[in-house]
């Protein structure tokens, strides 16, 4: 009997180690199942690498492609401009041709009055406009360049005395400033 059951016992070892093996396979079976499922760590940096260079590639394309629209918008504008400008210099080219042949001084005076009211018409249109200043303004340092000063009576002192160059903006934006004269201390 005493081999019977040791028979038994090694029996039940045995199968017990089998059933322990096949659950050995099992559980591999599955963790392996489990990381073929799963992106591996190099396989989701090559990922993360690849959608980097997709997205640098397509930024540095927008930037090449909106610095190309920025100079043409630019060459445009100035075109624009240009063929405003162009009628100007046609009257002056008139003028010039129409002065060698008269001496009537008055009427080359309309001609240059008619060509200047020309051009600054066309500029305005663009939206260029000139500076209002005059003798006895306040000085201001974001629309005016004091050139010099020269001594000036108590009520012009700090204050503009003359205009030497008329300043002009654009839009909201001083293009040149106004050269100005002040009057100073005695």
């Amino acid at each position: 009997m005493k081999e019977t059951k040791e028979k038994v016992t090694k029996e039940q070892e045995i199968a017990e180690e089998q059933e322990a093996q096949v659950a050995d396979e099992q559980v591999k079976e599955e963790s392996n199942q489990e990381e073929s499922s799963e992106p591996t760590l190099e396989e989701q940096l090559g990922e993360a690498k690849d959608k980097y260079l997709r997205l640098y590639s397509e930024f540095e394309n927008f930037r090449r492609r909106t610095a190309k629209e920025k100079l043409d918008l630019i060459s445009t504008a100035n075109k624009d401009l240009m063929s405003d400008l162009l009628p100007v210099l046609d009257d002056f080219e008139r003028a010039m041709n129409a002065s060698e042949s008269s001496d009537d001084i008055k009427a080359l005076r309309e001609g240059m009055i008619l060509i200047q009211t020309k051009l600054s018409k066309s500029l305005e249109n663009r939206g260029l406009k000139k500076m209002e200043v005059s003798k006895g303004d306040e000085f201001d340092d974001e629309k005016h360049e004091a050139i010099t000063q020269i001594p000036a009576d108590k009520d012009l002192e700090g204050k503009i005395v003359d205009v030497v160059e008329p300043g002009y903006t654009l839009g909201e934006t001083v293009v040149r400033f106004a050269k100005v004269v002040v009057g100073a201390k005695q």
